[in-house]
């Protein structure tokens, strides 16, 4: 069993932003040398999450629209009350969504669905820097 490690690197904007980082999953999985295994990867902070989705404009606007239907931005929440930051519903938000996902991977592969990307969510209400974990584990 062997176990690689490394971390993207992505700067957002702020509100809900969704960038499909599926491309460099995939090159770090063909870089490896790992043919089957798992691929675990988490993202560093809590007002940001991962998920997969089919990554065209009209589900991504449907996914910011449910997202805002959930956890809106315009209720109050403790955390602003507490912190005076303005991005309660944000950790809310990464909260619901989850901070990793794990991926199979054969025959150096991400088994992933045709239309099936993998995608970073910020919702922060300012500009981040945000690293993603990577492992990949296997043989």
């Amino acid at each position: 069993m062997n176990i690689v490690h490394n971390v993207i690197s992505f700067n957002t904007s702020s509100e809900t932003d969704i960038i499909d980082i599926t491309s460099e999953v995939e090159d770090m999985v063909q870089s490896s040398g790992i043919e089957n295994g798992n691929l675990l990867l988490f993202i560093s902070g809590s007002t940001a999450s991962l998920t997969t989705i089919e990554y065209e404009s009209g589900v991504i606007n449907d996914l910011k629209r449910a997202i805002e239907k959930i956890a809106p931005q315009g209720i109050q929440y403790e955390h602003d009350s507490r912190w005076g930051d303005g991005n309660g519903y944000s950790h809310v938000r990464a909260a619901l969504l989850g901070a990793s996902l794990n991926i199979p991977v054969r025959e150096s592969r991400l088994l992933l669905g045709t239309w099936q990307q993998i995608v970073l969510l910020d919702f922060d209400n300012r500009p981040r820097k945000r690293d993603v974990q990577v492992q990949i584990l296997g043989v």
